[in-house]
């Protein structure tokens, strides 16, 4: 659904939208294309395209304070999180090599990934409701509730919701440590009134739920485009 609402507002735009299933890639569109997809299609292809794709850092909620995460998180490998003997919230660092939920123990996580896989590993805790928040240029950009209590359900957020408040006070935070163009999960903490960082997610494969589409885009075409446009300060989160 996001893909196509994607394409139709680039092409509103006079931009050219191909729709790319993996090789042969059609060699005019080397160094002009720009690029929304899944991970493994998008690893596929970015490099054949030149197209830099812009990723939060693997670290973004280990390396917050606990003000902001509402949950003690750590980044932490596989083979560690094996060994925990009581229930945590794992998820992979980066990707979704695995799902991310609440293991019972470090015996229920997956057994066809290395030890050294990097994780990121949290206390349990329940959202009330959760919100996207697109992030352009250290502002929120667009935004929509996408879920409560853990079921999607979508919903535009108001100009003056709380969301956007916190939302724009994490990234003040952060500063330099995002790249220009990503993805921000917040939500409220269950019996609380209590907002906390959910996740940080790449702007090229992050639905857009009940955001204005047309700004979404805005995000998409800066977190994957040519590498030869990329600022100089997105370099280090590019892949």
């Amino acid at each position: 659904m996001t893909g196509r609402l994607l394409a139709e507002a680039a092409a509103g735009r006079g931009m050219d939208v191909r729709a790319l299933s993996g090789h042969p890639i059609p060699a005019e569109l080397k160094g002009r294309a720009h690029l929304y997809g899944g991970e493994r299609f998008a690893e596929a292809v970015a490099s054949v395209l030149g197209v830099g794709l812009l990723d939060p850092p693997l670290d973004l909620l280990a390396a917050l304070p606990e003000y902001f995460t509402g949950r003690r998180v750590e980044l932490i490998t596989l083979g560690a999180a094996r060994e925990h003997p009581e229930p945590r919230f794992v998820k992979p660092a980066a990707g979704k090599s695995f799902p991310a939920r609440v293991r019972a123990d470090g015996t229920d996580l997956p057994l066809h990934l290395p030890d050294e896989f990097p994780v990121l590993s949290a206390e349990p805790v329940v959202f009330a409701e959760e919100y996207r928040l697109h992030i352009l240029d250290g502002k929120v950009h667009a935004a929509s509730r996408y879920a409560v209590f853990g079921t999607l359900d979508s919903a535009p957020l108001p100009s003056k919701h709380a969301a956007l408040g916190f939302g724009a006070e994490v990234v003040d935070h952060l500063a330099g440590g995002l790249p220009s163009a990503v993805v921000v999960d917040v939500g409220v903490i269950a019996g609380s009134d209590r907002f906390a960082v959910v996740e940080g997610n790449e702007a090229w494969f992050s639905n857009a739920y009940a955001s204005d589409v047309e700004r979404v885009l805005d995000v998409v075409l800066r977190a994957a485009g040519p590498v030869h446009e990329m600022r100089d300060t997105d370099r280090p989160f590019a892949q």
